[in-house]
């Protein structure tokens, strides 16, 4: 099961190889992980994904309360929260294949943020399941590369790091 873990921690030297440290310590995956300060300097929001049962995410939980630098460790795995992601895509875009691109970047809200004469670098934001709808139309066009940032949420209502 797919697990979203928000982390409010100190921003300080280390703390970032501490909690990858525990993760691989242990043996568990992070699938994505987001690092950024808050509105608070001295504050750091880490978003991970990871996958597991109850009881290595109970495990994960109990480890990352247990780091000296750690605020607040929230699970929004079965709370209501908005996720987003961002991805660049760069794609292929012939004189034949333009037209057809930019009606998916269109369709799917995204922006052409480069141009060159053979390629298109776009940008797209939202769910993680948007992005993966948008790689499938655009895969047949011949992307060339794609960078993605994982994804960051925030609790919907009171839930929340900070809340």
């Amino acid at each position: 099961m797919k697990h979203t873990i928000s982390v409010l921690v100190e921003n300080e030297f280390g703390v970032l190889a501490r909690v990858s440290g525990l993760f691989s310590g242990r043996g568990f995956n992070i699938e994505s992980l987001s690092v950024a300060p808050t509105l608070d300097p001295d504050t750091s929001r880490m978003t991970i994904v990871t996958r597991g049962d109850d009881r290595i995410l109970e495990q994960i939980n109990k480890q990352l309360n247990k780091l000296i630098s750690t605020i607040k460790v929230v699970d929004f795995t079965g709370e209501h929260y908005v996720e987003r992601e961002l991805a660049l895509i760069k794609v292929t875009a012939e004189s034949d294949s333009r037209a057809e691109v930019l009606r998916i970047v269109d369709i799917f809200r995204g922006k052409v943020v480069d141009v060159t004469p053979r390629s298109f670098t776009i940008e797209v934001t939202g769910a993680p399941d948007k992005i993966d709808a948008v790689l499938e139309l655009l895969t047949p066009m011949g992307i060339k590369e794609i960078v993605r940032s994982g994804p960051v949420v925030i609790g919907r209502g009171s839930k929340g790091v900070t809340g």
